[in-house]
């Protein structure tokens, strides 16, 4: 097959910098166009378009652009993918993620053999007394407590997720307790 060629009149210094340009790649003047042409086409750049020296503007731009993409994500991420999880959550656990339960602790309290100096002195009735009145309400603080973890609480084994200790008390009965622990 023959191949034909045609003409295109350019300036002369236009023809100058190209034959330079075409000898820096060792091809044919045609070769190093159709090259130029095909780079403009695949990467849809205008050769009048100025990207800086060494198209740092380019990368610049290209910088400004993930930056961007990023603050999307993160976005995206504080107000659609953590209020989806928490609903799950919420849905699957039974319970509020706000409303986290506090652990309890259970310690049981040993009293100690040797008496105070204060409460152990002859005739202080009045000390004993309080003391008395004090180790009763220690008592009946203990049994509601007692109430409340060995009745009131049960374990949930959800279908998904950790189990869960549930607090079965209506709001009439937390009230209650709420002032009884308030009048002590």
């Amino acid at each position: 097959m023959k191949v034909q060629f045609g003409r295109i009149n350019f300036r002369v210094d236009t023809v100058n910098r190209f034959r330079s340009f075409s000898k820096i790649y060792g091809k044919t003047h045609s070769e190093v166009l159709e090259g130029m042409l095909d780079f403009f086409e695949k990467y849809q750049l205008s050769p009048f378009q100025d990207f800086g020296p060494t198209m740092r503007g380019m990368e610049a731009n290209i910088k400004k652009r993930i930056n961007g993409m990023i603050a999307i994500l993160k976005d995206i991420e504080k107000h659609q993918t953590r209020p989806t999880k928490a609903m799950l959550q919420l849905l699957f656990e039974q319970t509020s993620p706000k409303e986290k339960q506090p652990a309890l602790l259970l310690e049981e309290f040993t009293e100690v053999e040797q008496e105070d100096e204060l409460f152990g002195a002859p005739g202080d009735t009045q000390l004993q007394k309080e003391k008395d009145t004090l180790q009763r309400d220690l008592d009946r603080t203990k049994s509601i407590l007692e109430d409340i973890l060995w009745i009131k609480i049960k374990i949930i084994k959800p279908a998904f997720g950790k189990e869960k200790l549930q607090l079965e008390m209506t709001v009439a009965e937390y009230r209650e307790l709420k002032e009884q622990l308030k009048k002590r």
